[in-house]
């Protein structure tokens, strides 16, 4: 006899506007998660072009998944990645938001050695 599983139930209206202090996106908590992501994937990898489309998906993947698993209830996160080569040139990056300054929040890291730059930014939007 084969087991048939049910749908999850929907979530719940707990008509919660605000995050408690608690459960609020913290900028220098997700910086220290997105450096160790960096530094592990990255530190003795060196600028492939035909590589870098799939190390991009895979930090972000991992980052997200960090974040999840932190704990900020109710919460949408949206994950950065960009991996240029380094030439001795100069980038720059720049982005806009239209969000709750009081709940929502970004934080950002760089990596960097001979052959490579990331940098790699996390976007914690509460959902009302």
């Amino acid at each position: 006899m084969t087991e048939v599983e049910e749908p999850a139930p929907p979530p719940s209206n707990t008509y919660i506007i605000r995050p408690n202090f608690q459960h609020k996106f913290r900028p220098v908590i997700v910086k220290e998660c997105i450096h160790t992501v960096l530094q592990e994937q990255l530190a003795e990898k060196q600028y492939q072009a035909d590589e870098v489309m799939e190390w991009t998906k895979k930090i972000s993947d991992d980052i997200k998944g960090r974040l999840k698993d932190m704990g900020y209830d109710r919460y949408k996160f949206i994950v950065q990645v960009v991996i240029g080569e380094q030439r001795g040139e100069g980038v720059k990056m720049g982005c806009r938001c239209f969000w709750d300054s009081d709940t929502d929040n970004y934080a950002q890291d760089i990596f960097m050695n001979d052959s490579l730059f990331c940098v790699a930014a996390a976007f914690g939007v509460f959902y009302y």
